[in-house]
């Protein structure tokens, strides 16, 4: 009898860990059919990005707060800004930030620097070459508004032109 006071503890573990290891069946819904219980991931939908102002944003940053955007701005510089800041957490080994101009200011460049923007390092070295004042394109979704400020991360990002370059000599 004291045999099978540790069988039905060791079928009851190996039954659910075998229940969560599976990868089970989902329906079109993303449920997983075998257990309802594993999450699966749903299936990728189309995003719809609203195209913004980088000014607007940063006036209202609560408004854009998990939302999917898309804005043109001449490019400023990359930056370590907002880098491992704990409450909004971009590591500084996968990511960078970078930084556009205010568009409010036309005779100086000056930085929106309540916009923290994150590009993935290997999606920015491919634009090494960028100087400020080029002309960029970039999308992607808001996903904090700590200190008051409009964090997200840029999924999508094209150079639209570039000033002329002139040799240095």
């Amino acid at each position: 009898m004291a045999k099978f006071k540790y069988i039905i503890p060791v079928l009851v573990l190996s039954s659910f860990l075998g229940i969560t290891a599976a990868t089970g069946v989902t329906n079109g819904a993303g449920i997983n059919l075998e257990n309802p219980l594993i999450s699966v991931a749903a299936p990728s939908a189309t995003r719809t990005y609203m195209n913004v102002n980088p000014l607007d944003m940063v006036n209202n940053p609560s408004f854009y707060l998990n939302k999917y955007v898309r804005i043109k701005a001449k490019f400023d510089k990359y930056s370590t800004l907002g880098l491992d800041y704990k409450p909004a957490m971009k590591s500084s080994e996968d990511y960078i930030s970078f930084l556009i101009q205010r568009p409010d200011v036309l005779d100086h460049n000056v930085p929106l620097s309540e916009l923290k923007i994150f590009i993935k390092r290997t999606e920015a070295e491919k634009h090494i070459d960028l100087d400020a004042g080029d002309e960029i394109e970039f999308s992607g979704k808001v996903f904090s508004n700590a200190l008051g400020d409009v964090w997200m991360d840029a999924e999508q990002f094209k150079v639209l032109s570039t000033k002329a370059k002139t040799e240095k000599k």
